[in-house]
């Protein structure tokens, strides 16, 4: 790899590290959000699902955008895009313009984490498999140790520190990107002159919208119902619009001659749906321990936000590690013992969620997030494998695209069920109810896992 090659990777790795550095960061800063704007929980957890919904909209659009308008113009937009956001956020008159700039901030982010990995393999053809390993760890990293670094933020500069964190990082990337990324090709100028009806039949705008329009409906209606059981008749009536909007974009979807989920890929390959299924469930189960757990320490246990980063940081580091030791196991075994194995970490770790009292050492919380930690790395690489397998070739691209729709869900859903079962404020009892239900996911993981590889041996008998 030569020196172009090697700045190329850092341009891209400091830019695709943005979007889960910005998604975790967020979990620390919470209940100094909910503090400093007078809200409930309910509220303030817009700032996670809003990100995670523009994220889910963003990259896929993005992706197909850059095929008219070129990688390294988008990659660069994006930068800009992020840039402005971080600035604008910590400047924010009220809480609603705080989330414009959330959203803002996560489709710039995923502006470059869409065509990050496509740059990295056009332009770097010397040790490619290297090059795609250091950006993993960009992305992993990041996401790692976002809860450390935001409660180190917040406890010397406060919560607008989470933001011009980013501005750093956002410009030695543009100028590195700006040096080393190869113009794009000339073919995308005739491209571009497509009309912009075609251009939006093309991307899917009609289903964007009313999957984004529906799933945010469906959101607030069921968000209503917290634990108070404030539900109100107008939250009903938006929820039953979202799901019908949500019933509207599946009929367009299944007619749509460009999809922007192709939903009849999922009843073409049920074990590719039942793999996505199955991550979902694994990013609702993560991120309910990866949300909940640092309002859990600075409400309920009146833990700083420093020392709730450092706490989390546990998760992160065993995540880190686990990921290359899995591979290894993975390439041995398969994937289905390690995910059985991680669902089993996930059940423990729930469990002995359930088991702490208000007066168990705070340190003894470290246990639940290594389990939590080490499912997760067996996680990210055995999920990936497993899809691999069930996945024909010939749409293996799809098949990703719509892994990354699974991961997004499960993280909205986990969102979603910490709001619930909280509600307005948290508290210790609520925090045991999330335990229990997390040990009933976690069993259920287990038992797909096992049905799973029961079904392949039978396959394998049978053949």
């Amino acid at each position: 790899m030569d020196v172009r090659s090697r700045w190329l990777l850092v341009s891209v790795g400091m830019g695709v590290l943005l979007n889960p550095l910005n998604s975790s960061m967020i979990s620390v800063a919470i209940t100094r959000l909910q503090n400093v704007h007078q809200l409930d929980f309910t509220a303030v957890s817009w700032i996670i699902s809003s990100f995670y919904i523009a994220s889910a909209v963003a990259q896929p659009v993005m992706g197909k955008a850059s095929d008219l308008f070129g990688r390294r113009r988008i990659f660069l937009t994006g930068l800009v895009v992020a840039f402005v956001a971080s600035l604008l956020a910590p400047l924010s008159s009220s809480f609603g313009w705080l989330i414009v700039f959330r959203i803002l901030q996560s489709i710039g982010t995923s502006m470059m984490v869409a065509v990050g990995i496509a740059i990295v393999r056009i332009h770097i053809t010397e040790k490619q498999a290297t090059a795609l390993s250091v950006l993993s760890i960009f992305l992993s990293g990041a996401a790692a140790i976002g809860p450390f670094i935001g409660g180190v933020l917040i406890h010397w500069w406060d919560w607008p520190s989470i933001f011009f964190v980013n501005i750093p990082f956002v410009a030695a990337s543009f100028l590195i990107a700006w040096r080393t990324i190869p113009k794009d090709e000339t073919s995308t100028a005739v491209a571009r002159n497509m009309p912009l009806r075609t251009w939006f039949d093309w991307i899917d705008a009609s289903g964007i919208l009313l999957f984004t329009l529906g799933l945010i409906a469906l959101l607030i209606g069921l968000l209503s119902a917290n634990s108070f059981g404030n539900v109100s008749l107008g939250h009903i009536i938006i929820g039953l619009i979202g799901l019908f909007t949500l019933g509207a974009f599946v009929r367009h979807e299944l007619k749509s001659t460009s999809p922007f989920i192709p939903l009849r890929t999922f009843a073409k390959y049920p074990a590719m749906t039942l793999v996505n299924v199955e991550f979902m469930l694994v990013n609702v189960l993560f991120y309910s321990i990866f949300f909940g757990l640092p309002s859990y320490l600075q409400m309920v246990r009146h833990v700083s936000e420093f020392h709730t980063g450092i706490l989390m940081l546990s998760l992160g580091l065993c995540s880190l590690v686990t990921s290359p030791i899995a591979g290894q196991w993975i390439d041995k075994s398969g994937p289905r013992p390690a995910l059985l194995v991680s669902a089993i970490l996930m059940t423990l770790g729930s469990l002995w969620i359930v088991t702490l009292n208000q007066t168990s050492p705070v340190i003894f919380i470290c246990l639940a997030l290594a389990a939590f930690g080490i499912s997760n790395g067996l996680n990210n690489v055995g999920m990936q494998a497993a899809l691999f397998k069930c996945s024909p070739k010939e749409i293996i691209g799809v098949a990703s695209g719509l892994f990354q729709t699974s991961r997004y869900l499960g993280t909205i859903l986990s969102s979603l069920l910490i709001s619930i079962v909280m509600g307005g404020k948290f508290s210790f009892e609520g925090f045991r109810l999330l335990g229990m239900i997390l040990t009933v996911l976690s069993l259920s993981l287990i038992f797909m896992s096992r049905r799973h590889r029961e079904s392949r041996q039978l396959d394998l008998e049978n053949s």
